[in-house]
């Protein structure tokens, strides 16, 4: 892995390497992305069967589209039952923490007769998008279908394309089912996006679609933006080590590898204070990649996108961390609380080596639903508010609207809208 000092130029490369990522850079596909969602509007179910054949091989028809009772019945049966526990228990821990992120309706009353407030509904219908593909990821299941049901929202409709064989992955069912979900359908790409942002005759339109997904269903979400609500358009995975001496090597390789074994576009970065702890890691990289099963696709990660920065003191270490605004962020230092009180921007912040980052995808309870792409800057994870909605009340009293009426005249008639004005006026002509 690739050891470079930290400078503006190196830093400047590095930010410029990994915005290329980004899938706002793959315009040449969204013609393509543009085709499909057009043909689904147009076709409806027919297009979602014909698209299903084409991409993933699979021929499904009307009566094996949407999951049966039975099929989740087949799921739970082969699974095994340790592995359903487990689940079950990173449900709990996923629902207590966004349980802790709901908020109420609130109302302030003035003795003058104003009431102004705010009232918090949850959106009626979202549709969750679960990817197949390389891998089948029942954890992304759990987390964006519980905050959805900690926020109350009525229906939660879920799309996955199907294996060759017509069944859906086992473990996203069985998460889903766990989860809470209501409807399942066999359907996946940026046809699955269309049929959820349009409706079909089988699947209802909702009101917002979350969940990550290839190029291609990112394009399809940015397409349908607007009509509907989307989450976020997520780019490739990535993690970010701030280490100094105290860290340890092994353990920072493996994390590294962690994220960088997601797909050729992933990135892993390592930004160290210390020289000799850098040249550990990469030897520790190499040891470990040669033993895991994705090596070839951590290895085109590594190639692309994997550095080991080395900085000349934690300041500047911190900076660049903040610059990059990484998905994941580990921080192995000796006071790792310090160093993240100076974090301004990351997805999610792991501290000290027993926090490492799959911990966080699996099991601690914060969504691994998180802004990539440097979007960290202005992004939050995902998240119970995802899925609320928030209305303004306004309720004011003759006395109270008396002793501002004119002021409010006065500003509708400075922006020419005399209709504003009269609104208000006629309220206290004689």
């Amino acid at each position: 892995m690739r050891i470079i000092e930290l400078t503006e130029d190196t830093k400047k490369d590095l930010l410029n390497s990994l915005l290329k990522r980004s899938p706002n850079n793959y315009g040449q596909y969204e013609d393509i992305v543009a085709g499909i969602i057009d043909t689904v509007k147009e076709k409806k179910d027919q297009a979602l069967f014909d698209y299903t054949l084409q991409f993933d091989k699979c021929r499904i028809t009307t009566e094996t589209f949407k999951v049966t009772e039975a099929e989740f019945d087949e799921a739970f049966s082969k699974m095994e039952p340790e592995f359903v526990e487990v689940m079950k228990h990173s449900a709990k821990n996923i629902e207590e923490y966004h349980s802790k992120q709901k908020r109420n309706s609130w109302f302030d009353a003035k003795e003058d007769g104003t009431i102004l407030g705010q009232k918090i509904t949850p959106i009626d219908t979202v549709g969750v998008y679960v990817p197949g593909g390389k891998a089948a990821y029942p954890s992304s299941t759990l987390m964006n279908i519980i905050p959805a049901k900690v926020a109350g929202v009525k229906k939660i409709i879920m799309t996955t394309p199907p294996g060759k064989d017509g069944k859906v992955n086992p473990g996203t069912l069985v998460a889903a089912k766990i989860a809470g979900v209501d409807e399942v359908y066999k359907v996946g790409g940026a046809q699955a996006i269309a049929a959820l942002a349009y409706g079909t005759e089988s699947v209802p339109k909702v009101d917002k679609i979350v969940g990550p997904g290839n190029i291609f269903v990112a394009l399809a979400k940015k397409a349908v933006y607007g009509y509907v609500s989307i989450d976020s358009i997520a780019g490739p995975s990535e993690i970010l080590v701030l280490a100094d001496e105290m860290a340890n090597p092994k353990y920072v390789a493996a994390d590294l590898l962690s994220q960088a074994e997601h797909d050729e576009l992933a990135s892993a970065i390592l930004i160290t204070t210390d020289k000799a702890l850098a040249e550990k890691v990469s030897e520790w990289i190499e040891i470990f990649a040669n033993k895991l099963e994705r090596k070839e696709i951590i290895q085109k990660s590594l190639d692309n996108y994997g550095y080991i920065l080395v900085a000349a003191n934690l300041e500047e270490a911190i900076e660049a961390a903040n610059e990059i605004a990484s998905e994941h962020l580990e921080i192995l230092t000796k006071d790792p609380f310090s160093v993240m009180t100076k974090i301004r921007h990351a997805g999610a912040i792991f501290l000290g080596e027993y926090s490492s980052e799959p911990l966080g995808d699996y099991f601690a309870g914060p969504n691994h639903v998180l802004p990539t792409n440097g979007t960290a800057k202005f992004f939050s994870p995902l998240n119970v508010d995802d899925f609320m909605k928030k209305s303004s009340i306004i309720s004011y009293s003759y006395d109270a609207l008396s002793k501002v009426h004119k002021e409010i005249e006065l500003f509708a008639r400075k922006e020419g809208l005399t209709a504003h004005e009269n609104s208000i006026k006629v309220r206290f002509e004689d």
